[in-house]
Parts: C-alpha cells; structure tokens; sequence
C-alpha cells in the first residue's frame, strides 16, 4: 500500500510490523500481517481468508437533491446500509444550483462513501454517480423499482416488492426533496412503471426517508432468506489497494 492510505495507517493507527490488519481487494477479505512499514508504503502478507458476507439484495439509491451538508450524512449511512450505487436527481423541488454544484462534489462523496464502507467493514465502497435530471432517474432499469411516497393512501414500501425475492435482485429506491414531488413527477414515476412505496404515516426529512427505505428492503430479503452471493478469489489476486480495517 502507498499514499494516503500507507500514511494513514503508520501515523494514525501507528501500524508497525508484526500487526494484522484485513485488507479487500473489492471482491473478498483477508488477514493480513505487516512485513515492512517504512515513509509512505506499507507491505502486507494476505494470511487467510477473513469473513467476507455480501448483501443479499443490490440497492440503488436515486436520492434528490438536498442541502450539500445532509445529501453527505446521507451518503456515510446509506453506505452501511448496503447501498451498492447512489445517483442524486435533480428534482422540481431541489433547491436552485445544487445540481451544476454537485458536480464539484462528486470526489467529495465518494471519498466518505470509501471511508464509510472501511469503518462498516464492507467489501467495496458504493459508487456515487453523476447528477442526473429527474427523467433520466425514472429511465433506469431494475428488477423491482419503487418511488418513496409521501402522500396519504400509497401502500407500504415492502408491498412493492415481488413475492419470491431471489439473491442479487436489483432494487432502485427514488426519493424525493424537500417538499416532496410534484403531481407532474407522479405521474410520470407511475407512466414509467414504478411502484409507489409508503414508510408510514409520519413525515420524514429526506435524507432520513433514503435510510428507512434502504433499510426496510435490505430487511425484507434477509427475512426472505435469500442467500448472500459469496465471493471468492486467489491469493494471487489480492493487491491490498482496497480498505484495511483493524483485525477485531
């Protein structure tokens, strides 16, 4: 390991030779042992295979755009809530220039999306895409797509999804701004082919209705028992370039 990262762990975690840590390379975790750590580069040897659990369902979070400030918090958690791809969306009631500024934020993000999946200890970070505009969003393919909604009658979230929910099903989650969407954004979401979901009767800030509904689906796969994909890979395939986390 070199950079930031080799930097990081000899003088904030005061990495010495000897200690263990568990390295990813994107694809399965190992533990490793530190045989040289000196200036700005770390050498590790992969030991044995560490626990590596994958999430039973793929989530995609297309989040509108809010506040800079809470859209990050929104990042950090929805990352340990298993988000695999997040994609903000300009909507018609996301404040005024936040979508031509967010592109100066996009490195921003998934520096905390990375960070975030270190400290929750997952394989490989989510992706944070571009912005989009809110037809592009509903453009997107999924196996089951749900918008988040507010309005009184919409049925309860976990109702969207199928029946039988197998291993790997990709699930996009739309949600919407301050304010909530416009009747024209509804029907639009409904002529192409998503599901209105409902997180109950309470009015949720956005950023908190993102968390609720990736954790409602996450939750209905694993009460499904549908099995997590596992990875597995070489020895000769771990570069030790991903995240290293403190053996526990």
């Amino acid at each position: 390991m070199t950079g930031d990262d080799a930097r990081h762990l000899q003088r904030v975690l005061r990495a010495e030779v000897g200690q263990r840590y568990e390295i990813s390379d994107g694809h399965a975790a190992w533990l490793a042992e530190i045989t040289e750590a000196r200036h700005d580069r770390v050498v590790l040897r992969a030991l044995e295979p560490a626990p590596s659990p994958e999430f039973p369902v793929r989530l995609t979070v297309l989040a509108s755009l809010i506040k800079f400030d809470r859209f990050e918090w929104m990042v950090e958690k929805a990352t340990e809530l298993g988000a695999e791809l997040i994609i903000p969306v300009d909507a018609a009631r996301s404040e005024k220039g936040l979508y031509e500024a967010a592109r100066k934020r996009l490195e921003r993000w998934n520096r905390i999306a990375r960070e975030s999946s270190q400290q929750s200890r997952r394989l490989r970070p989510p992706e944070v895409m571009e912005a989009v505009r809110f037809g592009a969003a509903l453009a997107r393919c999924g196996d089951c797509r749900c918008i988040l909604e507010e309005a009184e009658g919409a049925p309860p979230l976990a109702r969207a999804f199928p029946r039988e929910r197998r291993a790997g099903a990709q699930v996009l989650l739309l949600a919407g701004p301050e304010g909530g969407w416009t009747d024209a954004e509804r029907e639009g979401a409904a002529a192409a082919g998503w599901i209105p979901g409902s997180l109950g009767p309470q009015i949720l800030r956005a950023e908190t209705a993102v968390l609720a509904a990736l954790a409602v689906s996450l939750g209905a796969w694993l009460e499904s028992g549908a099995p997590a994909a596992s990875a597995i890979v070489t020895m000769d395939s771990v570069t030790g370039t991903g995240r290293a986390s403190p053996q526990s």
